[in-house]
């Protein structure tokens, strides 16, 4: 194999996914729902990396993410970057920003909390790497959170 050649092949339409935590990666696209999609999804980890150690790629074929998708990434890969790919050339780089609420990604971690009652839409307010709980006001590190 050629030295050059690329370790996960092109692709002519879609998004890439890069510098995931390779521990995160199987999370990240659980989120995203690739798994319930009908176009080629192809997903890769451990590959090394100078900016996270290990990391993990995700190649979506013919799939765009929404501004509230990306946001999503953002609770448990908050360093990601998409690349946006057309006609094999990538035509756009987005980095995540985490977003200053999170609505039913995220688990309160009171257990009195009227999310973990009732059902109804988790929702948190975010303030450097804390969220805030909307109804009981419990705090969270938002690297240590439980996904939904």
């Amino acid at each position: 194999m050629n030295k050059k050649e690329r370790l996960v092949a092109a692709i002519e339409q879609g998004t890439v996914i890069d510098h995931i935590p390779a521990s995160k990666t199987y999370q990240v696209a659980s989120l995203l729902g690739l798994f319930d999609l009908n176009t080629p999804v192809t997903i890769g980890f451990n590959y090394p990396s100078q900016k996270v150690g290990k990391k993990g790629i995700i190649k979506v074929t013919d799939k765009f993410f929404t501004d509230d998708e990306i946001s999503r990434l953002s609770v448990v890969a908050p360093n990601v970057i998409l690349s946006i790919i057309r006609d094999y050339e990538v035509v756009e780089k987005k980095a995540v920003e985490t977003p200053g609420e999170i609505k039913g990604i995220v688990k309160c971690n009171n257990p009195k909390c009227i999310t973990n009652n009732e059902p109804m839409t988790t929702y948190f307010h975010v303030t450097n790497g804390q969220l805030t709980c909307h109804y009981c006001e419990k705090e969270q590190d938002i690297n240590k959170v439980e996904l939904l």
